[in-house]
């Protein structure tokens, strides 16, 4: 796949995948801001809002009846957050005109009606709609508080708030559903109207269309969006250390019957200069996977939990090993995922761990390109971080990572916060009728 990057308008950078992989083509378009409490839930709704409806189709039965003209086209509102930074916005996915019935064509519709859907919502006397933003802002508050139904979820944002609560990547991308709750319209039409002038915007396609034809296109949907002086003055703080010398430990008691225990770690001195593919290899060998220590020895071998896994956050700098537990089993389970990374910073790492991680992640970077949303998500990550390596080339780096990279990112890291999730003292439950899955949080 040929890839290039281009600046169409100040501030405004199209990611242009070139394909004829696939019969839909992707066109998303994402404001970056600086993830923070005060905004993070007005950013959040804004896409939902936008959504509702535009100038010329004012509510979503008539966006509705529009996008199945345009061949049951969908566009969606996105919202991420990638470490401290917040990317809200809209994608959009519809067919190519190659499989349309002859003498048809909607991808140059499809990108208008994106952007009108982007910079000509439908107003009032210059504001949202009161009854757009009334009724998206319960349903986002709703959604914020349903994560406690998600119990491994739950236990994983609730680590990162705990962990980082000194820091703003303890704001969810959602922001608090009190926050979303007390969002006004007045409000928010001016926090929207400030994004569009001075947030750094990436756009990301992946279809058939050459670059200068699909920038042409926006350039001229996007022609009346105001500009002002662009705001790159957004990034993550990377902490290097646990907040204190000792991890803390955090216990919190719901109505569950299987526990939920989460370890979170800096990864400490090897963010200064950080190694993408190392910190892909490390992660894989410790929890990543089948093959990985927490998966063989913590569930496997020693069936001290239901599942056992780990996640790294490049972005942020974090590491975070997730198990499901029983109740009486925290210590046993703590102290043996703690173990199998002492494990690695001793350098007890075999051939075969090396070889089945390095296979696991070029796998997945290769099945990444079957997947327009996965390639989607992959680039605007990237972008942020200002790492702009294609999955070919990443494969390439992770191929050379040795086992003393790994080593050393297993020592640079820093145990922080000890997170468990339990039930009532005198809960009788039978927890082994309630095995859960690994829920990738």
């Amino acid at each position: 796949m040929k890839q290039t990057r281009m600046e169409i308008l100040p501030g405004v950078n199209l990611n242009h995948i070139q394909t004829d992989k696939f019969k839909i083509a992707v066109l998303s378009i994402s404001m970056l801001a600086q993830l923070e409490r005060e905004t993070a839930s007005m950013n959040a709704l804004i896409p939902f809002v936008l959504r509702r409806g535009t100038a010329h189709y004012g509510d979503m039965e008539k966006i509705s009846n529009r996008l199945d003209e345009l061949y049951c086209a969908t566009i969606d509102p996105v919202v991420r957050r990638i470490g401290e930074i917040q990317c809200t916005g809209l994608l959009a996915s519809y067919p190519e005109d190659a499989y349309l019935p002859e003498g048809e064509a909607v991808a140059e519709d499809a990108v208008k009606l994106l952007c009108e859907m982007l910079i000509n919502p439908m107003t009032r006397g210059g504001l949202l709609l009161r009854s757009y933003v009334e009724s998206e802002r319960q349903k986002l508050a709703d959604v914020i508080r349903s994560r406690v139904n998600e119990k491994g979820l739950y236990a994983m944002t609730r680590c990162i708030e705990e962990m980082c609560c000194f820091e703003d990547y303890s704001v969810g991308r959602y922001g608090s559903a009190e926050d979303c709750e007390a969002v006004k319209y007045k409000k928010l039409t001016q926090q929207y109207h400030n994004l569009l002038e001075t947030a750094p915007i990436e756009i990301f396609y992946c279809g058939s269309q050459p670059g200068k034809t699909v920038a042409g296109w926006l350039r001229d949907a996007l022609c009346t969006m105001p500009r002002g002086e662009i705001n790159y003055e957004i990034g993550t703080d990377v902490r290097m250390n646990s907040v204190e010398e000792e991890p803390r430990i955090y216990t919190e008691t719901l109505d569950v019957t299987q526990g939920k225990l989460v370890i979170g770690f800096r990864l400490g001195e090897c963010m200064e200069d950080p190694d993408k593919a190392a910190l892909s290899v490390f992660n894989t060998i410790y929890g990543a996977g089948v093959t990985s220590k927490l998966f063989v020895n913590v569930r496997e071998r020693l069936q001290l939990c239901y599942y056992a896994s780990s996640t790294a956050d490049s972005h942020k700098g974090l590491l975070f090993a997730t198990a499901g537990i029983d109740f009486d089993r925290f210590e046993d389970a703590k102290n043996e995922m703690l173990r199998q990374l002492d494990e690695i910073r001793n350098g007890n790492i075999t051939d075969e761990e090396m070889d089945y991680a390095k296979k696991g992640i070029c796998s997945d970077l290769a099945s990444m390109q079957d997947s327009q949303a996965a390639m989607e998500s992959y680039t605007i990550g990237n972008i942020i971080d200002g790492w702009l390596v294609t999955p070919e080339e990443y494969s390439e780096l992770v191929k050379d990572v040795t086992k003393e990279d790994v080593i050393a990112i297993a020592n640079s890291t820093v145990c922080d916060l000890i997170y468990f999730l339990r039930g009532d003292e005198d809960s009788t439950a039978d927890h082994s009728a309630d095995i859960e899955e690994d829920e990738d949080a």
